[in-house]
């Protein structure tokens, strides 16, 4: 396995399960004779078994013996470091480093999905590291000063992609660190716009992203796709400041490299700045009236996710969808119909259909063909199911436990989805490599015989689930 490889395994591949714990109503003492029976320099202190800081043997001699303080006289809560620092054991590992880095700290503690200690990583359990490494950019982005930084290193994002291709890494684990390395960029991003022109910005307001990227199914080929929730209450004043922030920030993206949405689908348009009440009127209308441009927006927006601010107002305005859809699912099924308007390109015999005419001739566009209609087609079911959360991996194995598929159902268009995924990216790369702009066309002549019959059999099972929609959402009724 390549290096490089090594950063997208599970945290709790390399964490330390060995490891001694203490509560934070113990003596110093106690935790120093702890300490030297077991022969180690920190211990983790918990309660009910969630960790809540550490103490080492730094803190022993900085902390106490230093202040000429009584060790007899102190627990362990008075000078343990905290809150702590965790990451989960199923987080990628350049996550761990990236959070060493930025705290300035050589250890983190693991924790399980229940938020229960399960290990610990230290920076001398992983020393094999690269300049170009998820982990370096992610320092590098968070040290960032400057709109011309960020611009070089969305640059860089590129290049480390490139250079990542063909060394082990799969497509899925190179997909998710394309969304990881963006939301940081944007986020810093925001940081350095507030501290210099808007530090009297509300915090009452959530910046979202939406459609691939609030999936986080971004690759190569990627525009602009956000949105702003804000407060109810705010005042007219704050609601200008928050007019001049969206419209800064979306201008300063695209000066970094991340172009303008040509559908105008960005915070600085005023529809898609609104308040939380506004934007349930809205998205009300939309499942109240499926046109085909309702169910456009609904299809984009309802992959929002929170990448700045307050969280509570996606989380509210998904409840409120989530209650409108339990009352009316004509909407869902409209959606559905138009899933099945994007035919996968297989003509007589498995014959591959590629364009006829223009600059894409003999190609396929393998969004259209394929990747568009599993991503709505989950989503929608998903929806129903009253799964918001997620990009369309999650959402397949929320479906396969809600009893919507059946497993191998669900495991077959995971298996298609990533495969025209990993088409998708390399083709982008190639077109990178040789000068080109990366999209979404696919020259089936790049195909080796058995590429190209794994894209038939992948095509096929996005017809199957066509069919599957069909029955489900009664679609022939519903067109009448």
């Amino acid at each position: 396995m390549a290096e490089e490889s090594a950063f997208f395994l599970p945290i709790k591949n390399f964490t330390q399960r060995q490891l001694v714990t203490c509560q934070a109503d113990a003596s110093l003492v106690e935790a120093a004779g702890l300490m030297r029976e077991h022969d180690v320099s920190s211990l983790v202190v918990c309660s009910h078994g969630h960790p809540v800081g550490i103490f080492t043997d730094r803190d022993l001699r900085n902390k106490v013996v230093a202040l000429g303080h009584d060790p007899n006289s102190l627990q362990v809560r008075s000078i343990m470091s905290a809150p702590l620092i965790t990451v989960r054991e199923d987080d990628f590992l350049f996550e761990a480093l990236y959070q060493m880095s930025r705290n300035r700290i050589h250890r983190v503690c693991v924790i399980d999905a229940e938020g229960k200690l399960t290990g610990i990583l230290t920076d001398s359990d992983i020393l094999k590291l690269q300049s170009r490494s998820p982990q370096q950019m992610l320092r590098q982005i968070e040290e960032a000063e400057t709109t011309e930084e960020l611009a070089t290193l969305h640059r860089q994002i590129q290049d480390l992609v490139l250079h990542m291709v063909g060394t082990g890494v799969s497509t899925r684990n190179l997909v998710r660190m394309i969304a990881h390395l963006n939301d940081r960029l944007q986020i810093r991003l925001i940081d350095l716009l507030r501290q210099r022109d808007f530090p009297d910005l509300t915090d009452r307001f959530a910046f979202v992203v939406l459609g691939s990227e609030g999936r986080r199914e971004q690759t190569l080929a990627t525009d602009q796709d956000n949105a702003i929730i804000y407060a109810d209450d705010l005042s007219p004043a704050q609601i200008e400041r928050i007019e001049a922030f969206s419209e800064t920030f979306i201008a300063a993206l695209i000066a970094v490299g991340i172009p303008a949405c040509p559908g105008g689908i960005m915070a600085k348009n005023p529809f898609w700045r609104r308040s939380l009440s506004d934007w349930s009127k809205v998205v009300g209308s939309w499942l109240s009236t499926p046109t085909s441009q309702n169910i456009l927006n609904g299809s984009m927006y309802f992959d929002l996710r929170t990448l700045y601010g307050d969280p509570q107002l996606e989380t509210q305005l998904k409840a409120l969808i989530a209650e409108q859809l339990s009352k009316d699912a004509v909407f869902l099924a409209h959606t559905g119909a138009n899933v099945l308007g994007f035919k996968p390109p297989i003509g007589w015999f498995g014959h591959l259909q590629t364009e006829s005419k223009g600059e894409y001739r003999g190609q396929l566009d393998i969004k259209k063909a394929g990747i568009f209609a599993i991503t709505e087609g989950i989503k929608v079911l998903a929806l129903e199911a009253g799964i918001f959360h997620g990009g369309t991996r999650e959402r397949l194995l929320g479906l396969t436990t809600a009893g919507v598929l059946h497993p191998e159902q669900a495991q077959n268009l995971e298996a298609s989805f990533d495969f025209l995924v990993f088409l998708r990216l390399r083709s982008q790369v190639r077109s990178i490599r040789e000068g080109r702009k990366p999209g979404n066309h696919l020259n089936l002549d790049h195909l080796n015989r058995m590429e190209t019959g794994r894209l038939k059999l992948a095509l096929e099972e996005v017809r199957s689930f066509q069919s599957f929609l069909k029955r489900h959402f009664r679609i022939d009724l519903l067109l009448g």
